[in-house]
């Protein structure tokens, strides 16, 4: 199981902006055009009357209270943000012979279809990494064509690299600054394999969803690693760290299924506690179904 390459290895899923493209166009067919839910509005106050305002908005009990106009005043209840965390460590690069390509070009794609189904829909998006080449800048939140451009492009230019369990504060710093300021209604997507992530970081993860922001989180897997497909004895190498095993597949298949099965029941418990949502993805699927499946988690 060693599929990982120095540079990421996109497969069939080049060119990015052609086929994020493509996905988004499938997506429209399939009846979503929006990556957050719509956007409601609360209670704001009062101000006084001026000529010219919208008389649905007077509060006739203010006037009977008060003996003066007053008008109701709302405002946005929700940010409009799609805010796109990638993981971009090591073990995202990925590929066995059955995916498209590796973990992170497929989660790039992915990314890149959220992105540009968010923008036509006139919602800013912003792209923020954990792992990767050191000096691969984040994106903040904007909206526009410019913004896709410069989503594609940064995504274009990954490369898988990073251990997050030899450094154990690399999500915390990635994410903290969208756990302070992402708004009430801003829909966060997580896109990683969450395989080789340091103690905690499922509680901070699923943070992420409080203060009535919208959280999905979709586990990336190629399906190497979604069913461990192998025959006979095997050498495993970690796609984190030095770590060498060998074993026989027949005898490790159903234990390796049974800890898989638990890191997604643990993930599915945490944020649904939280209000988060949790998405299953394997990059030997049609991508179009996950997009789906996100857009319809973050509803």
């Amino acid at each position: 199981m060693d599929g990982i390459r120095q540079k990421l290895d996109w497969g069939t899923i080049a060119p990015l902006r052609l086929r994020s493209r493509l996905v988004a166009e499938g997506v429209y067919a399939g009846g979503h055009r929006s990556a957050r839910r719509g956007a409601g509005v609360e209670f704001g106050g009062h101000r006084a009357y001026t000529p010219g305002d919208d008389l649905r908005w007077l509060d006739r009990r203010s006037l009977l209270l008060h003996d003066r106009l007053l008008v109701r005043q709302f405002e946005t209840e929700t940010d409009r943000a799609l805010r796109l965390i990638v993981d971009s460590t090591a073990s995202m690069g990925y590929r066995g012979k059955q995916a498209e390509g590796a973990k992170l070009a497929w989660s790039a794609l992915v990314a890149a279809a959220l992105g540009r189904i968010a923008i036509e829909s006139g919602d800013p998006v912003g792209l923020t990494l954990f792992g990767g080449v050191p000096g691969t800048r984040n994106l903040p939140v904007s909206g526009g064509r410019e913004s896709f451009e410069r989503l594609v492009a940064t995504l274009e230019g990954l490369e898988a690299h990073g251990d997050a369990t030899a450094d154990v504060r690399m999500l915390e710093r990635a994410i903290g600054g969208i756990a302070r300021s992402a708004r009430r209604g801003s829909v966060i997507v997580v896109l990683s394999d969450l395989l080789d992530l340091p103690e905690g970081s499922m509680e901070f993860v699923a943070g992420l969803a409080a203060r009535g922001r919208i959280l999905v989180v979709v586990q990336t897997l190629d399906p190497d690693e979604a069913t461990l497909p192998f025959e006979g004895t095997v050498r495993l190498r970690a796609l984190e760290g030095d770590t060498v095993v060998e074993t026989d597949v027949e005898t490790t298949r159903e234990a390796y299924l049974t800890a898989l099965e638990e890191l997604r029941n643990r993930w599915e418990r945490t944020l649904l506690a939280r209000g988060g949502r949790w998405v299953r993805a394997v990059t030997g699927e049609d991508p179009v179904r996950t997009v789906r499946s996100i857009l319809e988690a973050a509803h």
